[in-house]
This record gives structure tokens, C-alpha cells and sequence, in this order.
């Protein structure tokens, strides 16, 4: 019965693993072997397309876009959602639930319904194929999000914490930013979190605002074609790659993300 428990848990984590494991396996082979039979490992083992990815401009350019954005649009959701959410967590006003309801209603409606005003928007305002206009689209998603779980926790921490500092004579900056902030770590950290692989994942938006100069990397991945169909090798080595900067920030964040589960409202 012992062994039991240790072998389903086990059984479970390695069909999970087994299509990143392919991934990786497909990443080391040529486009012919991939398609010329089945093999649990390389028979030719090559890195020639994680060369290609790392020496090509339009690859290692539409990385370093897709990282911007997603940088950008992570600071400027979390920046503006916490004197929201603490707004919410410490106030009453006239209409409040209508607005903090009215706000999570942004998150539930699909990207493709903002996809054309974006577009029409940004272009009249010469913001289109810029990093800057990915991520503003994003915000509009991730801000009402970052409010929700951002009050959740802000809720759980007293008030009188915040009378005894006004009384210490802290100002409202210096007491959200050295006391109160310290307090909610962990919920700033889900928060990161989630805003970080929303963007990060995200490609209608990201496909829709740029053409040359900012296109992310998913972009680059759906037009990867030549005469004999597309290159199997080099996607799945940019595969490989994309997962690894959402496996960093899950590895700097894993301690916040399991206090949210428990604490906050994720």
C-alpha cells in the first residue's frame, strides 16, 4: 500500500513530463529524422537549431520583444492595481461592489473583441508594432485581475496596522512602501505571476499590434515554413526556449504561490 501511494503520484508526474520531454527530444533532431519514424531519443543529436535561433536576428529579436512587453506590462499592472486594491480593501463608497464588479468584467471578455479597437486606436496614436502598445493592451486584462487577488490579500491584513503607523507619524508612501507592501509580499508575488504568463502566453493581441519591429516571438514560431512545410526541428527548439523564461519566474515565485493558494484569492 505504501508503494501504491508513491507509484500513482509518480505515474501522474511523468505523463505530465512526457510532451516536454518530446519537446526536447524533437529539439535535438533534423526535420527528416522527426518525420522519418519513431525514436524515444536522437539518432543524429544536433543543436544546429538552437544555433540558428541564437545567431538569427528576426529569432533572438522577436525573444527580446516578447520579454519586453511581458516586463513592462507586469510593472505597469501590479503599479497601478495596488492603490486600487488597497483602495477597495480599506474603503466604502458609493457604488464600490458595482465598480469592483464592473472591473473583473473586463477580464472575462475574450482578447478578440478588443483586437480591432486596439488596432484602430494605436495606429491613429503611431503606438502600433511597439512593445508599449502590447503591453497597455494587456493591462486593460491583467489590471482587474491583479485588483481582485491584490485585495484579497490586502483585506487580510488589519487596519489597525495602518492607524499605529499614521500615529508613528509614517506618510501614507513611506507606510505602504515600507510596511505595507512587506505584508502582502506574498500576494504581489501570485499577482506577478499571473500577469507575467497571461502576457506571456497571450498571441492575438501580441499578433494583431505589431508587424516587423516588435513582433513576438510567437509570431515568428507560426510563420517558421519553408518549401517542404515547416521546420519541426527549430520550432520545437523554440519551444523549448519560450518555456524556459515561464519556468524562471514560477522557480523565483513558488513560495508566494503556494502561500496564495492558501491565503489569497487564487
Amino acid at each position: 500500500m505504501k508503494n501504491f501511494r508513491w507509484f500513482v503520484p509518480t505515474l501522474y508526474i511523468l505523463f505530465l513530463m512526457a510532451p516536454i520531454y518530446w519537446l526536447l527530444n524533437m529539439s535535438f533532431k533534423t526535420t527528416n529524422e522527426i518525420l522519418g519514424g519513431f525514436s524515444l531519443w536522437p539518432q543524429a543529436f544536433t543543436i544546429d537549431s538552437y544555433v540558428e535561433i541564437l545567431t538569427n536576428p528576426v529569432w533572438y529579436s522577436g525573444y527580446l520583444n516578447s520579454l519586453t512587453y511581458v516586463v513592462m506590462n507586469t510593472l505597469i499592472s501590479v503599479s497601478f492595481a495596488l492603490p486600487a486594491a488597497y483602495a477597495f480593501s480599506r474603503y466604502r463608497f458609493l457604488g464600490d461592489k458595482h465598480l469592483f464588479f464592473w472591473l473583473l468584467t473586463n477580464r472575462m471578455a475574450p482578447p478578440a473583441v478588443f483586437a480591432l479597437p486596439f488596432l484602430q486606436l494605436y495606429s491613429s496614436m503611431g503606438l502600433f508594432d511597439t512593445p508599449l502598445a502590447v503591453a497597455l493592451a494587456h493591462a486593460l486584462f491583467n489590471i482587474p485581475l491583479s485588483v481582485w487577488i491584490l485585495e484579497g490579500f490586502m483585506s487580510g491584513v488589519p487596519k489597525e496596522i495602518d492607524e499605529t503607523a499614521y500615529i508613528d507619524g509614517y506618510s501614507f508612501p513611506r507606510f505602504f512602501v515600507k510596511i505595507f507592501m512587506p505584508l502582502i509580499a506574498s500576494g504581489i508575488g501570485v499577482t506577478a505571476f499571473f500577469v507575467f504568463m497571461f502576457s506571456w502566453v497571450e498571441l492575438l493581441l501580441a499578433k494583431t499590434l505589431t508587424s516587423v519591429a516588435a513582433k513576438p516571438i510567437a509570431a515568428v514560431m507560426t510563420r517558421t515554413s519553408s518549401t517542404a512545410g515547416y521546420e519541426l526541428g527549430l520550432l520545437a527548439a523554440a519551444g523549448v526556449l519560450t518555456i524556459i523564461p515561464g519556468a524562471i519566474v514560477i522557480w523565483f515565485v513558488r513560495n508566494h504561490i503556494a502561500k496564495g493558494f492558501a491565503m489569497g484569492r487564487v
